[in-house]
């Protein structure tokens, strides 16, 4: 079976873990925290990040979450997530490189270093000020897919595809650190709670992240 590196709060993880349940690939989590260092997961990934997928018994290391995607989409016919025309298959990794790239530096990772890193490993306090760009930069990352929702039925056309699975990956995490105004939001917010009823979802909003506890409304699929 396939053993999946990851830890909770793991955005890329997340997407991973997305595509796979929807695809129906059975795996086992393997908690991993990348920054002890650990010398055994260096050899799988000596980039030292997650996710990493293995396969023991078949000697299969897959590592970084579009390669493990796509991997899956090569491998496994059932519910592809990268579909369409040859134009709209660009519109698909077109959007998963903005969220997977744009969204993550503007927003996920400053919240994750300044909500998690900060306060479990470096035992300081958040800096107000990149907390603050950060959701700003959020509110523009949501307008923007505002506009994709107003104009499609899913964010890369006429489906679910890999977009919609990156997009609520880091939303997911973001939302988890407290850094999403749902306010204005409101074509965003119906989306991600029909993605948030998803079986596929359900597993994500019930794991906890040691001792950072998400916002009331995290888990709550009509919020």
């Amino acid at each position: 079976m396939w053993q999946l590196f990851q830890f909770p709060l793991c955005p890329f993880s997340r997407k991973v873990r997305l595509l796979l349940s929807e695809k129906g690939v059975a795996y086992e989590l393997e908690r991993e925290n990348p920054w002890e260092g650990r010398d055994e997961f260096f050899a799988l990934n000596p980039a030292g990040r997650t996710p990493v997928l293995r396969d023991a018994e078949k000697g299969i290391v897959l590592v970084d979450s579009q390669a493990i995607c796509e991997y899956f989409e090569e491998t496994v016919d059932r519910a592809p997530m990268i579909v369409g025309t040859a134009v709209n298959r660009a519109e698909i990794r077109r959007l998963v490189a903005l969220f997977d790239e744009n969204f993550y530096h503007d927003v996920t990772y400053p919240l994750l270093n300044e909500r998690m890193k900060k306060r479990l490993f470096l035992r300081a306090p958040p800096d107000s000020r990149l907390l603050r760009d950060a959701m700003r930069l959020a509110n523009e990352h949501l307008d923007y897919i505002d506009w994709l929702i107003d104009t499609r039925p899913w964010l890369a056309g006429a489906q679910m595809s890999l977009a919609d699975l990156a997009a609520a990956a880091q939303i997911s995490v973001a939302d988890y650190l407290g850094g999403i105004d749902w306010s204005g939001h409101e074509q965003t917010r119906g989306w991600y709670s029909v993605f948030k009823s998803r079986p596929s979802f359900r597993p994500l909003l019930a794991e906890r992240m040691d001792v950072i506890q998400p916002p009331k409304h995290y888990a709550d699929v009509n919020a």
